[in-house]
């Protein structure tokens, strides 16, 4: 029987990026915009707050955009502060290229695993599947979500126990599955 855990975010995740007032590398994004016109051009920015002194930080979105070429439901989402929006344009990476930032996920997700009715069983069969594009190592998901140190985890995995056709000791951010025998 195939187990289908999924990493879903708790809320946005950190964004890193050095911030000109205090020399803080720490943002967090609490899905605020702020858009604005010039005539018949958009610029739109996701506003940040820096961790340490709690001077705002922008993250461009939109510059000098024609309005005819913005979606009228993306502009709505933005006037509304939409957080589920600024989920999905952290994640861009033409966003985070364009701004030069990257994003910290720690403490920002979580592992659903279903319940516990597997860690009983002798060979566990599990799909894993990501909410966002989270990165994580899946020796990490296979411990928590089976109630093992990463040690044995490693363990395993070094007597072939743990199969997976993706590389465990790295991280990834895509679906993937696994085998458990115990």
């Amino acid at each position: 029987m195939l187990n289908s855990w999924v990493v879903m975010p708790t809320c946005l995740p950190t964004v890193l990026r050095r911030c000109h007032a205090c020399a803080s590398e720490r943002f967090r994004a609490d899905g605020k915009f702020r858009v604005n016109a010039n005539h018949k051009l958009l610029d739109a920015w996701l506003l940040v707050l820096c961790a340490g002194c709690g001077d705002t930080g922008k993250l461009t979105i939109l510059e000098r955009t024609h309005v005819r070429s913005v979606r009228p439901e993306l502009l709505d989402r933005m006037h509304d502060n939409d957080p589920s929006l600024a989920a999905e344009l952290l994640q861009d990476p033409v966003v985070r290229r364009r701004s030069r930032i990257a994003l910290d996920w720690d403490g920002a997700w979580r592992l659903d695993t279903g319940g516990a009715d597997h860690l009983d069983r002798e060979v566990i069969d599990v799909s894993v599947r990501f909410a966002a594009r989270i990165p994580v190592r899946p020796m990490r998901l296979i411990a928590e979500g089976c109630g093992l140190s990463r040690a044995e985890v490693e363990r395993l995995t070094a007597e072939g126990k743990v199969v997976s056709a993706v590389r465990l000791s790295g991280k990834v951010s895509g679906d993937f599955t696994f085998t458990l025998k115990r």
